[in-house]
């Protein structure tokens, strides 16, 4: 069993910053590239960011240089630095994991999201 749970949403103003967790737990061998996702009431499911396990980052073009994505390997953790912080990003924020199991199984894994409300 493995789980991804997401931590950090809140209410933010406009231009202010907040920081998301995505925790990995469970029968984990390894992890591969693991990504955030959002999204906003009627709209699809959109990539934010992604990294790679050689820690090459993506972003999406709505938040180049104002979103950062990093990971903590070592516990297994994937953050999402948000700053600038606009209405638009508002959205529930999902994390995705790429993860090969114990038992030898690679599979694709989502967490159950996280509301991020940015608003004054």
């Amino acid at each position: 069993q493995v789980q991804l749970v997401e931590s950090g949403g809140g209410l933010v103003q406009p231009g202010g910053s907040l920081r998301l967790s995505c925790a990995a737990s469970g029968s984990i061998f390894s992890i591969h590239a693991m990504s955030w996702y959002r999204q906003a009431p009627e709209k699809e499911r959109e990539l934010v960011a992604s990294i790679s396990t050689g820690g090459t980052t993506d972003y999406g073009d709505s938040v180049k240089g104002r979103f950062t994505v990093s990971t903590d390997s070592a516990k297994n953790i994937m953050y999402l630095h948000m700053s600038s912080l606009k209405p638009e990003d508002t959205a529930v924020y999902y994390c995705y994991a790429n993860i090969v199991t114990r038992l030898g199984f690679r599979q694709d894994y989502w967490g159950q999201g996280t509301q991020v409300t940015v608003s004054s």
